[in-house]
């Protein structure tokens, strides 16, 4: 099969999950933290499953944002998060510099707040040259307005907005592939709602045991 340079490939973009905390989740009001939750461990589990880098940074873990969810960290047990102060991890020069050594010139970016450390992160990887997709629906913003004024501004500077499930069947397009089938319909019936009943629904009608 021909590939879409449009498309995101798994072998070209890396993923960078910015304050994935508890303390910041508290102030979420932009979406249920419970779906936050669930489409943030998806997130992570596609890029497991796809060989996706995975960057992770957090920040003030030890006097009020906690550590990196212990949801996503499971998922992801050999990614160690980088701890930093700034608001924007392009400033913290350790996180910058493991953005870049992944080589990948596509960033999926994931995380709270929405207003801040995600626009902040955003545009500033956009300034740097690298494609950026906003993975919307596994970050968090303070108020739904809040998050859509800031989507709307990365929108605006370059950014695509993308979700969860956008991101996975997008790297895995045909379900022919066998290498990522078993665990990518795994997340789908997993964390996908509707769809993922759908989809053990049809396996046990086509393979009854």
């Amino acid at each position: 099969m021909t590939a879409d340079p449009k498309l995101l490939l798994p072998g070209d973009c890396a993923l960078l999950l910015v304050d994935q905390q508890a303390g910041l989740a508290f102030g979420v009001g932009s979406i249920d933290r419970q779906t936050l939750l669930n489409n943030s461990v998806a997130l992570a589990k596609t890029a497991k499953t796809f060989g996706v880098p995975v960057i992770a940074s957090t920040s003030a873990t030890k006097v009020y944002s906690g550590p990196l969810m212990p949801a996503i960290q499971a998922v992801l047990p050999d990614v160690q998060p980088i701890d930093r102060r700034s608001m924007n991890v392009w400033e913290d020069e350790t996180v910058r510099e493991a953005i870049l050594a992944t080589g990948r010139r596509r960033l999926l970016v994931s995380g709270l707040l929405t207003e801040a450390c995600v626009t902040f992160a955003v545009l500033s990887a956009l300034a740097e040259g690298l494609e950026v997709f906003v993975v919307a629906d596994t970050c968090g913003g303070l108020t739904v307005e809040g998050h859509q004024l800031a989507l709307r501004r990365m929108e605006a500077a370059g950014a695509i907005p993308t979700s969860w499930i956008q991101v996975l069947l997008e790297l895995q397009r045909d379900w022919t592939r066998r290498a990522t089938y078993d665990e990518a319909r795994a997340i789908v019936e997993a964390h996908g709602g509707g769809y993922g009943i759908g989809l053990a629904y049809a396996r046990d009608m086509i393979h009854p045991s």
